[in-house]
């Protein structure tokens, strides 16, 4: 009886050490956690490069699409002056070759174009810097896709117009951003 109730007490020490120990090891993993203030200062410093870089790729898009626009209204004008003159019959026999040759460059720049836009707006929709300046870049592809759809339409200056409406939408950013 006696070894039964040493045995009784070592295995009730047993069990409560075991205890202790286990809820030791519960508070030590919860208390290694820190909080510290210093990733908060990272993050502003990486929201202020995010911001930094996000402002010098709108100021790069409106220089591209810009310069676009304003090669593409003398464009425009010759391609539609050919178009009528091929309708009017007026033209020469390689006139609807050359013509569909260059109405084909104008649309394949503005799919590069609007892949470039595509890409800006995805990366402020991604970035957490960016996300709050969404709302004044969000739709700037879908401008695109527009002005696309009317050059392959053969509507250039329409085209170039929607184009516009592109380079307002990233001005509005660029002067949103900080």
């Amino acid at each position: 009886m006696k070894i039964n109730k040493n045995l009784t007490k070592l295995l009730t020490v047993l069990i409560c050490v075991l205890c202790l120990t286990i809820s030791a090891a519960a508070q030590k993993r919860r208390s290694t956690v820190k909080r510290t203030k210093a990733p908060v200062a990272s993050t502003a410093s990486m929201n202020t490069a995010e911001l930094k870089s996000g402002a010098q790729k709108v100021s790069t898009q409106i220089k591209n699409v810009s310069k676009f626009v304003y090669s593409l209204g003398g464009v425009a004008r010759v391609i539609e002056d050919l178009d009528r003159e091929i309708t009017a019959k007026k033209a020469s026999s390689n006139a609807p070759e050359l013509n569909a040759k260059n109405k084909q460059a104008v649309v394949s720049t503005i799919k590069n174009l609007r892949a470039g836009l595509a890409a800006l707006e995805i990366e402020f929709r991604t970035k957490p810097g960016l996300k709050n300046y969404l709302f004044q870049i969000q739709g700037i592809a879908d401008l695109t896709g527009v002005a696309e759809d009317q050059a392959t339409a053969g509507q250039l200056t329409e085209s170039g117009r929607s184009l516009l409406l592109v380079i307002e939408k990233l001005s509005d950013t660029l002067a949103a951003l900080p």
